[in-house]
């Protein structure tokens, strides 16, 4: 007579066959067989090859465990900041997002989609595309829609600030090249998610290599590469106001970008047509073959672009046309005690303190940095370049970000020219700085975030670590 611990065994292994059964035929899809994953420096690295469909049917499978948890996330936050439900964002991946959406990149999402359902994943193409909204419906949408609805009982979310940068040629750099560099600022809770190095070679276009939130088509943070020479950077326009449901969604334009430019005049190009206003940046743009760098503020009404061949452009959350920021913000530039002002304040003063002599290494130095341009101190808080506002009792709310709040840089990389030509860069997962971000610790002294504890996790931050496009995993990095 079987013991109820055999009868235990049987069964596990009876639902571990089916397991095995259900995912076997997907591991063996043909369409898998260029693509593979591996784990470096807590940064998981992606390698996507072929037609649209079969880029995402790779993403989907090879990440359906990490898209599973992020989207825990996103949908927490979406729901919780807009108070409505997820239905809603589906409705609006499906109506308002999808009509405007190409045929190259719907067949991509279709395809993440296939790639989760092989993994048996619930998640559906509407999920996908609402999942790749992110940035965009919650945070620009949703305050227009309120507008024309006149729903003022409803919380109307302020655009965010996303980010620190720089982008820096000729006498400035230590070569005379192009050094760019960025750290992603957001909350912790997508923060220690937004660990993904994508190395993908599409069917038609360059080939890229950016960071990037699984699920997602497009870096989102937005650092990246291609085989073309350029190198992009961005951070988002603080307390923006304006949106066009008619236009491009902005993961669209951004990921096509990418993948299409061969020059800043293409970048520029591509990211203004069918502009709508969604996850309004100032964009970095530099361009290996020339030498030369940009910057496009793109706003909706404005979208104003500078260039230099010799020089420097910052970049943290800050617009500076001012039509930019009378018609279409309500960011004041004047108050130096917010965090996108002080960044401003002390990304200009390292530009002039070491103008001949910028590398690499000092661009992750820079990242790193303690250093309150407005307090005049060394501190680690919402004003430093490696942001820590968990930290500070003044919360940030040009973000609606209260005090204490568990956000800041979340991880950060650097490339210049000489990377760039061989498709490489360096990143660091985690804090710029290195230290690590812990929970529990973390929840324990401000319980009034325990609305994230089922999802908030540890952050751990790695050291910086070199990726190559079409590297290979060492034996102890598989998996």
């Amino acid at each position: 007579m079987p013991t109820a611990r055999s009868t235990l065994i049987c069964a596990l292994a009876a639902l571990l066959l089916v397991v095995l059964s259900a995912a076997a035929p997907a591991a063996k899809d043909p369409r898998l067989k260029k693509a593979y994953r591996f784990g470096r420096g807590g940064w998981t690295y992606v390698h996507l090859e072929g037609a649209p469909r079969t880029l995402g049917f790779q993403h989907g499978y090879l990440l359906a465990p990490e898209i599973e948890d992020a989207f825990k996330s996103v949908q927490l936050t979406e729901t919780r900041g807009t108070q409505r439900p997820w239905s809603f964002f589906r409705d609006t991946a499906q109506h308002m997002l999808w009509p405007n959406v190409e045929k190259e990149y719907r067949e991509e999402m279709e395809g993440i989609a296939e790639g989760l359902k092989a993994r048996g994943s619930a998640l559906d193409l509407w999920d996908v595309v609402a999942l790749n909204g992110m940035e965009e419906t919650a945070d620009y949408y949703v305050p227009w829609l309120n507008a024309q609805q006149k729903s003022s009982a409803m919380p109307s979310p302020r655009a965010p600030g996303n980010c620190s940068a720089f982008i820096a040629t000729g006498s400035y750099t230590k070569d005379g090249k192009i050094i760019i560099a960025h750290s992603l600022w957001t909350s912790y809770l997508h923060g220690e998610r937004w660990v993904v190095m994508f190395d993908v070679k599409p069917q038609h276009g360059h080939r890229m290599l950016y960071d990037g939130f699984p699920g997602v088509i497009t870096s989102d943070s937005d650092f990246g590469i291609n085989s073309a020479g350029i190198m992009i950077a961005e951070t988002t326009i603080t307390q923006f106001r304006g949106y066009d449901p008619k236009g491009i969604p902005e993961f669209v334009r951004s990921r096509k970008a990418l993948q299409y430019a061969s020059s800043i005049d293409d970048y520029v190009r591509i990211m203004k047509k069918g502009n709508n206003g969604g996850y309004a940046n100032d964009w970095l743009i530099g361009d290996r073959k020339t030498n030369e760098i940009a910057y496009l503020e793109l706003g909706l009404k404005h979208t104003p672009l500078w260039r230099k061949k010799d020089g420097y452009f910052v970049s943290a959350n800050f617009a500076q046309d001012p039509q930019v920021i009378k018609d279409e913000t309500d960011f004041d530039p004047n108050d130096l005690s917010t965090s996108p002002n002080a960044r401003r304040v002390r990304w200009e003063e390292l530009m002039k303190e070491n103008k001949g002599r910028i590398d690499a290494v000092m661009a992750e130095r820079f990242m790193g940095e303690h250093y309150d341009a407005y307090e005049k101190k060394e501190v680690a808080d919402e004003r430093s370049l490696c942001g820590h506002a968990e930290v500070s009792d003044r919360g940030l709310k040009v973000w609606d970000w209260g005090p204490w709040y568990p956000g800041g840089a979340v991880q950060a990389k650097v490339t210049d020219s000489e990377m760039a030509e061989r498709m490489s860069l360096l990143a660091r997962a985690g804090h710029p700085c290195g230290e690590d971000f812990h929970a529990a610790e973390f929840l324990a002294k401000h319980p009034e975030y325990d609305w994230q504890a089922p999802l908030l996790h540890d952050m751990i931050a790695g050291p910086w670590t070199e990726f190559r496009a079409g590297e290979r995993a060492a034996p102890a990095e598989a998996k």
